[in-house]
């Protein structure tokens, strides 16, 4: 089923966060933290920071960080108008390479909404 995607990545993504934070490096801490602290509100607000994060993501063609971005996307009550802009601006800004992670990225937000209708 496809939602099964989207609880598979967050399971695992979860997991596998406090498996490596459980090792306590305080580099990888304070990474994570910093991470966190620039998608927060500030100058731009917190839907803007989260939609540059997923077209950066994009570009630097990173699937986990992309399902990381939609899913935040969703949370914040992105519109697919607003996801299938963005998939253009990717697109255009990291060139044809980026279409196979559009692709993926399509059906990730398309089993998102339809976790939402559940």
């Amino acid at each position: 089923m496809i939602q099964d995607q989207v609880k598979e990545f967050n399971d695992y993504r979860s997991r596998m966060n406090e498996h490596i934070l459980s090792k306590d490096n305080l580099v990888i801490k304070r990474l994570w933290n910093l991470d966190t602290n620039t998608y927060a509100e500030g100058a731009l607000d917190v839907k803007t920071k989260e939609l540059l994060g997923l077209v950066a993501s994009m570009v630097l063609r990173c699937d986990d960080c992309i399902k990381y971005h939609l899913g935040k996307a969703n949370e914040l009550k992105v519109t697919t108008e607003e996801i299938y802009e963005l998939f253009a601006v990717a697109n255009i800004v990291g060139g044809t390479i980026v279409v196979p992670h559009t692709r993926r990225a399509a059906e990730y937000w398309e089993a998102l909404g339809m976790m939402n209708k559940e």
